[in-house]
């Protein structure tokens, strides 16, 4: 009856959700690098998909699951709550509900939500995990519309602090500069940027070394919501020493209830690459 889909930007496998009530289902993205496609499913290898990055010299890109997939995922359950990435960066979310309509034309009587989480990574991450708990909390799908509100509420609360430490990805698609990139690089200089409550993405600040940018983000996260008793998902790209770093650093500095580490799947590899660090409270 319960049908949870996202288009994969959660990071999570499918082989990783556990449910005997709630199905899991994703509407994969799609990456181009060069003449190669990657398929952002449970089999894609990252470090594949970073290395055509690599030796690639042009730029590479993405592109959202169609209206038909997301349908196909629709027609699963009977209840569906879907999850996307913001729609300030991709047009995930405005196909998934072009394909809630499909769905609906052929198959009246199901009910379905769709939700932009507004950011990647960690907040649809917990998004997916919080609506799990309530679809399971309510085996005859009872309060659908209820569940919906309140996955809404939830989403508003969520933040979205990350850093990157590569920037060739963004070099090669001509959103920076060669030699700022490089200089940026060579220095040691990791950029810190938020998700903004639109959906978009703002640097905020710029730091030298690891652990100043742990600093950096903590501090963003302090004053950016009272992380009382909050859960925190970090996600990283190849970088998982430095996950944990920043792990114990929030632990120690932040009165939040715990923190979790995940890797990230395709698309947020895509964009991350090498060392990228996508934190959700």
């Amino acid at each position: 009856m319960w049908n949870l889909v996202s288009d994969g930007t959660c990071d999570l496998r499918r082989s990783d959700f556990v449910s005997d009530s709630v199905r899991f289902e994703t509407a994969p993205l799609r990456l181009r690098v060069g003449a190669r496609e990657f398929v952002d499913n449970d089999d894609l290898r990252v470090p594949e998909l970073l290395k055509a990055m690599r030796d690639e010299k042009g730029p590479s890109s993405s592109a959202c699951p169609s209206p038909a997939a997301y349908a196909r995922a629709f027609e699963k359950g009977d209840k569906s709550i879907c999850f996307t990435i913001s729609s300030a960066l991709s047009g995930s979310y405005n196909s998934a509900v072009s394909g809630r309509e499909l769905c609906l034309e052929d198959h009246p009587d199901k009910q379905i939500c769709v939700i932009d989480s507004k950011s990647t990574a960690g907040v649809p991450f917990l998004l997916v995990r919080r609506a799990k708990e309530l679809m399971e909390a309510d085996p005859d799908g009872e309060h659908f519309e209820e569940i919906c509100a309140e996955l809404r509420v939830y989403q508003a609360s969520l933040r979205t602090v990350f850093t990157l430490e590569n920037y060739d990805n963004l070099i090669k698609n001509g959103r920076m500069r060669p030699l700022v990139g490089t200089l940026l690089h060579t220095l040691g200089i990791h950029v810190i940027a938020i998700g903004t409550s639109q959906g978009s993405i703002q640097v905020v600040d710029k730091a030298r070394g690891e652990t100043k940018t742990h600093r950096g983000m903590i501090d963003i996260m302090r004053v950016s919501k009272d992380c009382t008793g909050a859960t925190v998902m970090i996600h990283h790209c190849e970088n998982l020493a430095g996950a944990v770093k920043l792990k114990e650093a929030i632990l120690k500095e932040l009165p939040v209830k715990s923190v979790e580490i995940m890797s990230c799947r395709g698309l947020n590899s895509f964009y991350a690459m090498e060392k990228g660090l996508i934190v959700g409270y």
